[in-house]
């Protein structure tokens, strides 16, 4: 099994400015091989193969301007035309959307690193070709600073898969998959089915509740402070403006504008961690099974009035957490199909509720008289449902 482990990296500022221009060759490389394969397309021709791509560009960084592609790791350009070509064939296949150039100002920067090179220890991460000298002091550094002091294994025969140095406007990371041994624990608990809603995030069957955080004190504060930040920028443009559509970027401006993309990655690291701790916490109580409902959240935005709310409680990332740690545990996960109508269901006699609306926060069964919490009474048809698969498979 191959789990992902993430740490934040401390580069010096030449360091910093070195793993820039890797993110640059990364970046143009990527835009290289998608404009080959966009004229190549265009002029009837068939795909071209990324082995072939990396021919073309060995020959491309022989010519006259292009010497600079050679002082860094050839492996970066290689692994971004093959990235190039995979989202190529992808669209094709119908799998995504047509691949969209790299930009410098709003994409991520980031490039790989090749496995057979990056080496670990316990505070620092060697990287390739940080620097062109080869004298043993000058190599010191290609070690970048790691935050976490062990967090990634570094034992000699450790295998690392598709290493990858990231940057997400604030901070260095680097991303490495590391092989662990599969749990072999089979869960013996009852099966959970969660129902998730806007006024609290999550809804257990066994009556856990997990309390909505964008609603906590601490989240309004830092929301309003971002609407405090958007507004100073927004008037200091108009105050910089130039004539009817061009303005000036002033130093004020840029300063406004890192404490608002420090203030927007404050915001949603804290979201993702409540995610992750809440996600964590019914894992650890390991379940036979866990149900959740396919939500068609893209046409649950659509309603103005609960948009915001509905996005900030990122039901796919919950969504995504619960199925690979299940998967880590041997726990079932298990997907209610869309229109099951888990909350219209009687969880007690399996009556109906055709006119149940959206304001009604019990449920009242005309049949049996039971009164039930509307969402608390969906997670127990949800459980049902899991309950009824287990038995059929």
């Amino acid at each position: 099994m191959i789990k992902s482990i993430k740490v934040q990296l401390k580069p010096n500022n030449k360091q910093e400015s070195k793993l820039r221009e890797s993110s640059g060759l990364g970046r143009f490389s990527y835009n290289w091989a998608l404009s080959r394969q966009q004229e190549n397309y265009k002029s009837g021709g068939k795909f071209i193969s990324d082995n072939d791509l990396r021919k073309e560009f060995t020959v491309l960084k022989q010519q006259e301007g292009y010497e600079w592609i050679g002082n860094y790791s050839n492996n970066i350009p290689k692994q971004a035309i093959k990235d190039a070509c995979e989202a190529y064939k992808r669209f094709f296949k119908g799998y995504s959307k047509f691949p969209r150039y790299k930009s410098k100002r709003k994409g991520k920067p980031s490039f790989y690193v090749d496995t057979s090179k990056i080496q670990f220890t316990e505070t620092h991460v060697k990287l390739e070709k940080l620097t062109m000298s080869k004298k043993k002091n000058k190599q010191e550094f290609n070690k970048v600073r790691l935050c976490e002091r062990g967090r990634i294994p570094y034992k000699k025969g450790t295998k690392y898969y598709n290493p990858r140095v990231i940057y997400d406007g604030i901070h260095w990371w680097i991303t490495v998959g590391i092989d662990y041994d599969e749990s072999k624990e089979i869960p013996t608990s009852e099966g959970i089915g969660i129902d998730l809603g806007v006024s609290e995030l999550a809804i257990c069957s066994d009556g856990e509740r997990y309390k909505n955080i964008n609603k906590s004190k601490k989240m309004k504060q830092l929301e309003k402070r971002k609407k405090r930040l958007q507004r100073k920028v927004s008037k200091k443009y108009e105050i910089g403006k130039e004539g009817e559509n061009r303005f000036t970027k002033t130093s004020n401006i840029i300063k406004l504008e890192n404490l608002l993309r420090v203030l927007n990655q404050k915001i949603s690291n804290k979201r993702k961690n409540y995610l992750h701790q809440t996600t964590t916490e019914i894992i650890k109580r390991k379940p036979n099974f866990i149900v959740l409902e396919d939500l068609n959240v893209s046409g649950m935005i659509k309603n103005r009035c609960l948009s915001k709310a509905i996005q900030n409680q990122s039901f796919y990332e919950f969504r995504r957490q619960i199925e690979y740690k299940s998967k880590w545990n041997n726990i079932e996960f298990i997907i209610a199909y869309r229109y099951f109508p888990s909350s219209k269901n009687c969880s007690q006699c399996g009556g109906y509720k055709k006119d149940l609306k959206l304001s009604d926060r019990e449920y009242i069964c005309k049949e049996c008289g039971s009164i039930l919490d509307r969402d608390y009474n969906a997670s127990l048809n949800l459980k049902g449902y899991g309950t009824s698969v287990i038995n059929q498979s």
